[in-house]
């Protein structure tokens, strides 16, 4: 494995249930994270008891604040003033990570480059019939075991085929873009405090990818890798999302991208 430490920042609110199943996932990683940081955006007591408990068995902190509203780009930045590690994977509270996924990323890190990973979307029953022995021993990845519980296939299943060839060969043909998501993404500590993180003006709605694209902006490439980094997306409500911040969020975008913006004034100072 490569001669850098790699942490994994995981952010948070107020659903200890898949969070629980997220962490889960992290114990049985085929290479273990220097630390796990959970970025949480105002969560309550049932939270903080739960990764108190996992403290036990993960090397995880812990980084807090008040919940007034939608901040996750500011808790972010916070978990960013505490990491130590060389290498950062961002993911969230409903991502089961697959056993080889820290190891993945680790395998594609490169010097001037971010990676984008995938996710493979849950509904709602699995979510939550999804157990501590399901993702520990990795038959929740598997196609197989997610058809026998009533998953209906489509292409998005090749995500899980998990055969190296397959999954190269579909990262190169992928009309998707490789961008910086919130759900599964990685960068070089270095880099992303070179930028000052977030922009913490912007509330839901493409706020992680804006950070991407100044990233890009300072000569930062991209690598696909979708179809190799995998996440299980556990399925939830979005009661946050609102037209407003949605607006002022792509005109912050496109501002970021007009004016070639590097250094957010709105970041880590």
């Amino acid at each position: 494995m490569k001669d850098f430490s790699i942490g994994v920042i995981v952010s948070t609110y107020n659903n200890p249930r898949w969070l629980e199943k997220t962490l889960w996932s992290y114990e049985k990683q085929t290479v273990a994270p220097s630390e796990i940081i959970i970025a949480d955006d105002g969560s309550g007591e049932e939270t903080r008891l739960l990764i108190e408990r996992f403290s036990n068995v993960l090397p995880i902190k812990h980084v807090w604040h008040e919940d007034d509203g939608f901040r996750k780009t500011k808790i972010l930045n916070e978990a960013l003033r505490l990491a130590t590690a060389d290498y950062l994977i961002f993911t969230d509270q409903d991502c089961v990570a697959r056993p080889d996924f820290v190891e993945t990323h680790a395998r594609f890190a490169r010097e001037g480059y971010i990676l984008s990973g995938g996710y493979f979307k849950l509904p709602m029953n699995i979510s939550e019939q999804i157990s501590y022995d399901d993702i520990t021993s990795a038959r929740a990845f598997k196609l197989s075991w997610l058809k026998e519980q009533g998953l209906k296939c489509s292409i998005k299943c090749l995500k899980l085929v998990n055969k190296p060839w397959v999954a190269a060969f579909m990262n190169f043909i992928t009309p998707t873009k490789a961008t910086w998501n919130g759900m599964n993404s990685s960068g070089w500590r270095s880099d992303i405090l070179s930028v000052a993180g977030f922009d913490e003006r912007m509330q839901y709605g493409g706020e992680d990818r804006e950070m991407g694209e100044r990233l890009f902006n300072k000569g930062i490439r991209s690598k696909q890798i979708r179809y190799s980094a995998i996440v299980l997306h556990l399925d939830h409500k979005r009661p946050y999302v609102n037209k407003e911040a949605l607006e002022r969020n792509a005109a912050i975008r496109r501002e970021t991208k007009r004016g070639k913006v590097v250094v957010t004034p709105y970041g880590l100072k």
